[in-house]
């Protein structure tokens, strides 16, 4: 994605590889809590990018399909160190918990993690992670009543009405419709620098372009046997996902049952990626295993985050060149106060709603939330949810 299209210092791209998966094997909790442990680790203790381009990258990712998370870690990455940096961070927040899918879909029938006094422990970092994620941000994305009411607006909005894809989507283009209109002759233009992201309009057309090819090729995939097939479900899949990862099931569902995996496997490692770190989108891995063996996990892993990537990557460009506009800017100004309310609403129902069921758990949140103030690293914060869980069982 360089435009001089030269090589990036392995240096740097092994910074962001190893970065990327330390985050691969600590970040329990779905799309919304990494997103809360990526600003920790390259907004707050890199310095990678500031709030203000970080909020963007979610944005984006907001309005694209895909897995919203591994697009923001990739961009993270390409801002370090280039193409090689965007595949170095993608890597190494998939690995870990593709592997662990794929190994637990040989022990599939054997093993059930459903319940686990563990993962109830890991499920409450992530209320911590996020509630951390949300103050911060709001503090530097809405400072004024315009956007708190936004924020409060698009939370309140996404709560009350059913959730999916295109209500979250629906929101964000009505906060930045709202702030648009508000701010159309009082915002100046955004540095050009914000956002330093080297993809060339001739890399993202070729992308866009290549979207589009694969697209055309999926009806004929199935003729290339068992991998093609799995390939071109999981990339349709892929490709519909609004919304966050857990949008996914049904999509896989209709794709894989009962042609590639029975239904009760499938839903066994489905409970299974909830207790793993790392994009859910790496339950195609446990399906592709079970279907075709190793390479099918391979197949399953590329097939289903291809699409959004590819989008995310191919949209950058064009939105880079848009984006200083005054009118633009004052629209982003509203998306981003809407992302901050989309993720107040997520950490409500269902990060809060489905995790927090007792005054014990609580008060666990509470004290793990406090050690993430004492700037704990998250790491620690995981090690210390796993070690005091036996005490969710009292």
């Amino acid at each position: 994605m360089r435009e001089d299209g030269g090589v990036q210092p392995v240096p740097a791209v092994f910074e962001v590889f190893t970065a990327a998966l330390r985050l691969g094997l600590i970040s329990f909790g779905g799309p919304t809590a990494h997103l809360g442990y990526f600003r920790r680790e390259y907004v707050e203790r890199r310095g990678w990018l500031d709030d203000a381009a970080y909020a963007e990258l979610v944005a984006i990712a907001q309005f694209l399909p895909g897995p919203s998370s591994s697009q923001v870690g990739a961009a993270v990455g390409a801002v370090r160190a280039g193409a090689s940096g965007a595949l170095a961070a993608w890597l190494g927040f998939t690995l870990p918990s593709a592997l662990l899918m794929a190994l637990f879909a040989e022990l599939a029938t054997t093993h059930d993690v459903a319940g686990a006094v563990w993962l109830h422990a890991l499920k409450l970092v992530a209320v911590a992670v996020v509630l951390d994620a949300v103050l911060g941000m709001a503090r530097t994305l809405t400072r004024t009543a315009l956007t708190a009411g936004l924020a409060v607006v698009v939370g309140v909005t996404v709560l009350l009405l059913p959730t999916s894809g295109a209500v979250q989507v629906t929101a964000l283009i009505l906060a930045g419709g709202v702030s648009a209109l508000a701010l159309r002759h009082g915002t100046q233009p955004a540095a050009a620098s914000s956002l330093p992201l080297p993809v060339s309009r001739r890399n993202g057309l070729a992308l866009l372009g290549a979207v589009v090819m694969l697209a055309v090729m999926l009806p004929f995939a199935p003729s290339a046997g068992r991998l093609g097939e799995l390939g071109a479900g999981l990339f349709r899949s892929g490709a519909l996902v609004f919304g966050g990862g857990h949008v996914v099931l049904p999509l896989l569902r209709a794709e894989t049952v009962p042609g590639l995996v029975a239904a009760d496997t499938f839903l066994a490692g489905y409970g299974a990626a909830q207790a793993v770190p790392g994009p859910l989108f790496t339950f195609g891995a446990f399906l592709g295993e079970v279907a075709a063996g190793p390479g099918g996990a391979v197949v399953a892993t590329v097939a289903i985050f291809a699409p959004g990537l590819l989008l995310f990557f191919g949209v950058l460009p064009f939105w880079q060149g848009i984006r200083s506009r005054p009118m633009v800017r004052a629209t982003l100004i509203g998306v981003n106060a809407g992302v901050v309310g989309l993720l107040a609403a997520a950490w409500v129902d269902p990060i809060v709603a489905t995790s927090v069921t007792s005054v014990l758990d609580a008060g666990y949140a509470a004290v793990l939330f406090a050690l993430l103030r004492w700037r704990l690293p998250p790491i620690a914060i995981v090690a210390v949810a796993l070690v005091a869980s036996p005490m969710l069982a009292l």
